[in-house]
């Protein structure tokens, strides 16, 4: 039996803002490849994988790429991609997936896992002709939810999954994936759906589970005594929990039977302990999971949604809630339709989950409510078609209330976009950043313009941080310690931090130290000292005239200016939060009176945005 390692793309599915840095993975890439030429494959890419290093890490996707793949020459490496959404939050032009694949089999991605969150086979079709075309391998997947074993529940049965695999058979699959993201698929679940894809399809079988529940050792083993021919593990010291299940355990558990994987369990031990010293520094951003819990049976969230769920709820002040917000994701998924959970679809879920009790809205009231409810933008756009059919369509009375009268797609979604000017974008990306970019930069920027712009002026600031020691990226450097960076191969500079002067009235403070012996010094504002932050006015609820923020969040979008006439319906502004982006519409008409905010303010719920006359 053949094994992906996960442990190079999450790491550990509970690190929220980072998965793993590259500095960490290079570190030890090339010696792993060299002592574990037996694995299937390093899982190396993901939509999370992509989001995040540009949004937390300042880090390039694919720079980390190109510099893993020359580390890692002779050992196949395979990413996530999210059919139309390719690694993304909604669908895309099919030019712009094309070339997206184009671009990944050309900087090393040898096997593209497609899926689509709402198991639609015709979201994924331009994905596999796509990768074929590429001349990757196109592993298809049918993503698992719900409980085969349960009569009960038999909207996704056993008859379901085996006729959609053998739709994505004729698609043009080359290797057939079950991806339990949320590890609902139970052992005996699992043996019963290997064999029944075996009989069905002729397609190699390819297991991806989550390892919440603690119990998905026992389903993968069920599944190679069924016959699958790869299963997904994480490096035992990053295993566990929304992870994956232990690679390193497996290995030794299938020792000496007829599905030896012949892998080295003391070479694997080795690399554990390597990132076991590693993990240390991310623990701050862990989710919070102490130990496994059956729990995910109830709410059926997929692990790395559970991750960043957690800091979500934090950053919006919920975190006394959180048992409330896993009992909200659930009874919202119920209301949608008993959704299948995996991004973007999970994110619909979860910032509507979010939403109702910031707002403190009962998910019986919706309907009745949706008339002054401003819907997360996932969730407008969820209803309006933007990701795909549904299995079951849609809720029909929620969709009507959500769109409030406009008019959803019944098509594809990619049909009704156009495509891309790939060389408009590179003119008009280089125009706001003033200086050339590359090809893949206008991928990056058609993917998450604004979070790549935001990457981008880093960059441009403060060069590339990926060459920094995580310790010192995510904690700083200590006084009196040395740190030499390579920034560029055989260019290096030796630091020393020598002192920090005390703190002025402004909350800066002066650095002292010196670069390759050369003494240097430089103020910086030192955010810890704290800042008096300005309160703004609450709105009057009852006033019709005064809009206020429906969550707490960051200004990211200002349609209006004082003046403006704004009709019933009309966008006034856009609030950001941890990645949930709700627009807030007017529920009148009138001429805008006064702004209270500008792009980049800071708000809370309540919070008074503008006024109309």
């Amino acid at each position: 039996m053949l094994i992906t390692d996960t442990t190079f793309r999450d790491a550990h599915q509970s690190l929220l803002a980072t998965r793993l840095r590259t500095y960490d993975m290079l570190a030890v890439a090339e010696a792993y490849g060299r002592d574990n030429p037996g694995i299937f494959s390093v899982e190396m890419w993901g939509g999370a994988t992509f989001d995040v290093p540009l949004r937390f890490l300042k880090e390039c996707p694919w720079e980390r790429l190109i510099h893993l793949r020359e580390k890692i020459p002779h050992v196949l490496f395979q990413m996530l991609l999210r059919g139309s959404n390719a690694v993304g939050y909604t669908s895309y032009p099919d030019n712009v997936v094309r070339e997206f694949v184009k671009l990944a089999a050309g900087y090393g991605i040898d096997i593209f896992r497609i899926f689509d969150s709402l198991n639609w086979d015709e979201n994924m079709a331009v994905a596999i002709e796509a990768v074929r075309a590429a001349g990757g391998l196109a592993e298809v997947s049918i993503c698992y939810t719900g409980d085969i074993l349960d009569g009960k529940r038999d909207k996704y049965n056993l008859k379901y999954y085996v006729n959609l695999a053998k739709k994505l058979e004729r698609r043009g699959a080359h290797i057939l994936c079950i991806k339990d993201m949320a590890g609902l698929c139970k052992p005996y679940a699992a043996e019963r759906l290997v064999r029944a894809l075996r009989e069905e399809v002729s397609l190699p079988i390819h297991f991806h589970t989550h390892d919440t529940a603690g119990i998905q050792a026992a389903s993968i083993l069920k599944a190679a005594e069924a016959g699958v021919d790869i299963v997904d593990c994480a490096n035992s010291a990053m295993s566990g929990l929304t992870a994956q299940a232990n690679l390193n355990s497996i290995v030794a558990a299938l020792r000496h039977t007829p599905r030896d994987t012949g892998l080295s369990l003391g070479k694997l031990n080795k690399y554990s302990d390597y990132w076991e010293v590693v993990r240390e520094y991310y623990y701050p951003f862990e989710s919070g999971l102490l130990a496994s819990t059956a729990e995910v049976y109830e709410h059926e969230m997929p692990g790395g949604q559970y991750s960043n769920l957690w800091p979500q709820a934090q950053s919006m002040g919920l975190e006394e809630r959180w048992g409330e917000l896993k009992k909200m994701y659930a009874a919202v998924s119920g209301i949608l339709g008993d959704l299948i959970k995996v991004t973007p679809s999970s994110k619909v879920v979860g910032d509507m989950a979010l939403y109702l009790l910031t707002n403190n809205i009962k998910p019986e009231e919706v309907l009745e409510k949706a008339a002054t409810i401003d819907f997360p933008d996932s969730v407008v756009g969820f209803f309006k078609g933007y990701l795909g059919q549904p299995y079951g369509g849609f809720p029909e009375g929620l969709q009507q209330a959500v769109l409030k009268g406009e008019t959803p797609l019944s098509v594809r979604p990619g049909e009704s976009l156009r495509n891309v000017d790939f060389q408009a974008t590179k003119e008009e990306l280089e125009h706001k950043l003033r200086h050339s970019v590359k090809e893949y930069d206008v991928l990056s920027y058609l993917l998450y313009p604004k979070v790549f712009i935001e990457f981008a002026k880093h960059r441009s600031r403060y060069d590339n941080v990926s060459v920094l020691p995580t310790d010192i990226f995510l904690y700083g450097l200590e006084r009196g310690r040395e740190v030499s960076l390579e920034f560029a191969p055989g260019k290096s500079v030796i630091i020393t931090l020598l002192g920090i002067s005390d703190p002025r009235e402004d909350g800066t403070r002066t650095l002292f130290y010196e670069v390759n012996s050369e003494p240097r010094n430089i103020t910086v504002v030192d955010k810890s000292l704290g800042v008096k932050i300005k309160k703004n006015p609450k709105a009057d609820q009852n006033n019709p005239s005064q809009v206020a923020s429906p969550m707490p969040g960051l200004v990211v979008e200002v349609c209006v200016k004082v003046g403006d006439k704004a009709k019933k319906g009309d966008k006034l502004l856009a609030i950001e939060a941890m990645k949930m982006e709700t627009s807030v519409y007017t529920n009148v008409s009138g001429v805008v009176d006064k702004i209270l905010v500008d792009r980049g303010s800071q708000v809370d719920t309540g919070d008074l945005l503008l006024e109309f006359k």
